[in-house]
């Protein structure tokens, strides 16, 4: 089949579009012909070796973290689903990933496709979906009438967490550039600030939470808007417990983890129209190297979508 490989990290010029053999089923597993698959910055972190001391990669590896496509064949112990299914998912990061024409994947981190979306769609979803419940649901316990900062409402997480928050009955802040404000706005977002002219610490106070998508100077300045046993979630890095304690605010860092269940409940929601996907660009799998250049950069308006075959 064909895929997207690195044999080392580093930067860009080591992925390679190239021929490798199809992947394994397990007796769980099903084989997914991946119709498209989607960018993330993870994608490019674990290229250049950022996540090395997290998680133990073998050589070739095949990046990518969403799929969505046909279910071509069924492992000896699968029950859920049946060849031809269309499904998407966020696999197990540990196994060889999407960016290729196939992926064998654990029935349990699979969903049926949202029959109102397209693969591409579709792919865009299941990372940012998972990680903006995992934070705002699982870890902030988010509740009806909560105020919530997001930051960076125009990226991946970003605009996927807007709709999420809003579904769930909060009022939102967020993040943006100038060129995004009518974007975010278009989200759902009740309150934009443009980070370019606009300070969010001068702006904001007493939010119930806050979903830190950018870490470092902004994660510790998050602490100010927050009122006490508020929450500070992050995606990008370890909040300080101290100053958490001084605050009197819970914080964490919260690492995905694949779910096929919760995955649903979001195809449910999409299906409801409480969300939308966010297709900010749509490249074919072999122009890869340009899709991580974009991705980079951390201006990709919405997600970053490959076409696979």
């Amino acid at each position: 089949m064909k895929a997207v490989i690195i044999e080392k990290y580093g930067g860009i010029d080591e992925l390679k579009y190239t021929e490798i053999d199809e992947p394994n089923l397990k007796d769980n597993d099903v084989l997914i012909e991946i119709a498209a698959t989607s960018v993330n910055p993870v994608d490019w972190k674990i290229r250049e070796g950022y996540l090395k001391g997290m998680l133990d990669y073998n050589f070739p590896l095949t990046l990518g973290l969403d799929a969505a496509g046909t279910i071509k064949e069924l492992g000896k112990k699968v029950t859920k689903f049946r060849v031809g299914d269309k499904v998407f998912t966020r696999p197990d990061i540990t196994r060889n990933g999407t960016y290729a024409e196939y992926v064998a994947v654990d029935e349990n981190l699979v969903a049926k496709k949202p029959e109102n979306l397209s693969f591409e769609e579709a792919a865009s979803i299941p990372l940012v979906g998972l990680t903006s419940w995992q934070c705002l649901d699982d870890f902030a316990d988010i509740k009806q009438g909560d105020k919530v900062l997001i930051h960076a409402g125009s990226g991946g997480v970003g605009s996927f967490a807007i709709q999420l928050a809003k579904s769930l009955g909060a009022w939102v802040a967020t993040t943006c550039s100038t060129k995004n404000i009518e974007f975010v706005k278009s989200l759902g977002a009740d309150k934009v600030i443009d980070y370019r002219i606009e300070d969010f610490t001068q702006v904001l106070a007493d939010m119930d939470i806050v979903f830190d998508t950018l870490g470092g100077d902004i994660q510790t300045q998050s602490y100010d808007v927050l009122k006490e046993e508020g929450v500070l979630v992050s995606i990008a890095g370890q909040p300080d417990q101290e100053l958490a304690q001084t605050k009197k605010v819970k914080a964490g860092y919260v690492f995905l983890e694949p779910d096929g269940e919760q995955l649903a409940k979001i195809g449910e929601m999409t299906e409801q129209g409480k969300i939308r996907a966010n297709v900010g660009t749509v490249m074919k799998l072999e122009e890869i190297q340009e899709a991580h250049r974009l991705s980079e950069t951390h201006h990709a308006k919405g997600k970053i979508v490959l076409r696979v075959g």
